[in-house]
């Protein structure tokens, strides 16, 4: 699925992107990127310096734009090569005026996942993320009252990164509670805003294939067909936010 253009932001008619089949909002925009601006992209992430990575447990990732906190991220510069494409995507109006300012960049090998969750209140609630190297399935479950709590608020940076909030109960584990899912090709974009953002789980089964299914709900946009097996390979997304509280004292320490 190559693309033969450069995908303009400006004056974007979102809605031609919307998956229509699932509760609002998603949107995926297949071929985001050209294969160029991926290999990049790609690239940049392995150059950079050892200490910008964090070793977790079944996956690596790097933060970049300030340690997010529920009482203020101290903000510091995204390096020129994030800054472009979170100026592209803050373009689609997403988070009003504002252009998002920090990155996450996550690594899954084959076999890698990451177990449902919901994000924590430190962003504005709306997820942008870009696909590298290789596809993955994004499965969306429905929630039990005590897993999504308005009043929750982070309180270290593991816990900013990503809100894992246990399971209550266990007589409903998230896999029963399964809703649709998502396949996020190379290159492409996704965005996840309203009620999909604030009442449903997510996440990426540890599995070295996926089976395609009547579950995945954006399907038609994505070229794939039912019962075709795909083979993970090593995936990186970049997730593009915005940190809604930062203190006015700002690093100033990428200029390139």
């Amino acid at each position: 699925m190559e693309s033969n253009a450069v995908f303009l932001t400006e004056n974007v008619d979102l809605e031609l992107y919307r998956v229509k089949s699932v509760p609002n909002t998603i949107y995926y925009i297949p071929d985001f990127l050209l294969a160029d601006e991926e290999a990049y992209l790609l690239q940049k992430v392995q150059d950079a310096p050892k200490p910008k990575w964090t070793q977790l447990t079944n996956r690596r990732l790097q933060n970049w734009g300030g340690h997010p906190h529920v009482k203020g991220m101290i903000a510091e510069d995204l390096p020129s090569w994030l800054q472009v494409y979170a100026s592209k995507i803050g373009k689609l109006g997403l988070f009003g005026d504002k252009v998002p300012n920090h990155v996450l960049v996550n690594e899954y090998v084959a076999g890698q996942g990451i177990m449902p969750h919901v994000d924590g209140p430190v962003f504005f609630p709306t997820i942008t993320t870009l696909n590298l190297g290789s596809h993955t399935v994004l499965d969306f479950y429905t929630t039990l009252k005590d897993e999504v709590s308005p009043t929750a608020h982070a309180t270290s940076f593991s816990d900013v990164i990503e809100v894992d909030q246990p399971i209550p109960d266990e007589q409903s584990q998230p896999s029963d509670r399964h809703a649709f899912s998502l396949l996020l090709r190379p290159r492409s974009l996704v965005i996840i805003k309203d009620d999909v953002y604030t009442g449903y789980l997510h996440g990426i089964r540890e599995v070295r294939n996926d089976t395609i299914d009547g579950k995945i709900a954006n399907l038609p946009q994505t070229g794939a067909a039912l019962g075709e097996i795909l083979a993970r390979e090593t995936r990186v997304s970049l997730t593009i936010r915005l940190a809604q509280k930062t203190s006015k004292f700002k690093f100033n320490v990428f200029r390139t």
